[in-house]
């Protein structure tokens, strides 16, 4: 892998992961029409944890109030994190196998665009957001959690999943894209975890290119995050479902 593949494989992690409209979708694509060969598991398990330390810093006074435990609120939330990380973690634990087998070809990958674009235009039409983030409960973040878990298929995008979930519970644009945004970062850090065992396992050899890669996704990741949620504040994800759909139309009629 030479630099700028990597460097171009990183911003389009850093980019996709925090849109709805799916990282690993856009990294089968590359692959496919672009003749962008991935750099393999531990290539991969670098650009994610590039995208956990965007989520890490951009939230760091989150994360930190959390940790401190002193804030019966962030003590609260930190709970929901972690409880709505277990179904999406047993999810990927499952059918990682039968996903990397049959679900990563062009058509699949364009079908799950298209079909995944449904939630986020319902969402948008039917749901009052008017909940601000600190009046999640439990059972609205497992249900967010269970959404995560279909994160699995590429073309369905795990924050535009998660998002469209916190919409159709009533919560506000910025306060449904901030709580997956969180939520993201359990689930990446113990994807990367899993996956990082497996290439120390196999003794694989780092290349200086998966440092650019990490840099990339951290640096776009970083600056995506903060240009959704202020986008938010002001417009819809009306632009979103419309992209998901042209993008799986062109898959569709070239794949």
């Amino acid at each position: 892998m030479t630099h700028s593949e990597a460097l171009f494989l990183g911003i389009l992690q850093g980019i996709t992961e925090f849109l709805p409209v799916s990282s690993s979708g856009h990294l089968v694509l590359a692959e496919k029409f672009l003749r962008v060969e991935g750099g393999g598991l531990a290539f991969d398990v670098f650009l994610h944890l590039g995208t956990l330390l965007a989520i890490l810093i951009y939230f760091w006074r989150d994360w930190k109030e959390m940790f401190s435990l002193k804030d019966p609120h962030y003590r609260k939330f930190l709970g929901y994190l972690i409880l709505a990380t277990i179904p999406g973690a047993l999810m990927g634990v499952l059918l990682e196998d039968l996903v990397a087998s049959h679900f990563r070809t062009t058509a699949r990958v364009a079908f799950q665009l298209a079909a995944m674009s449904l939630p986020l235009l319902l969402a948008e039409l039917l749901s009052p957001k008017k909940k601000e983030l600190r009046e999640i409960n439990l059972w609205q973040s497992l249900l967010i959690g269970c959404a995560q878990g279909l994160a699995i298929f590429p073309g369905t995008s795990r924050s535009g999943i998660t998002m469209s979930a916190g919409l159709l519970l009533g919560f506000k644009r910025e306060a449904a894209a901030r709580f997956s945004f969180l939520l993201s970062a359990p689930i990446i850090a113990g994807a990367g975890l899993y996956e990082g065992i497996k290439v120390f396992k196999a003794g694989v050899s780092l290349s200086p290119a998966y440092f650019t890669g990490f840099i990339a996704a951290f640096v776009s990741g970083f600056l995506v995050i903060a240009w959704l949620l202020n986008f938010l504040r002001r417009h819809t994800f009306y632009p979103f479902v419309a992209y998901r759909l042209l993008l799986a139309l062109l898959v569709w009629r070239v794949g």
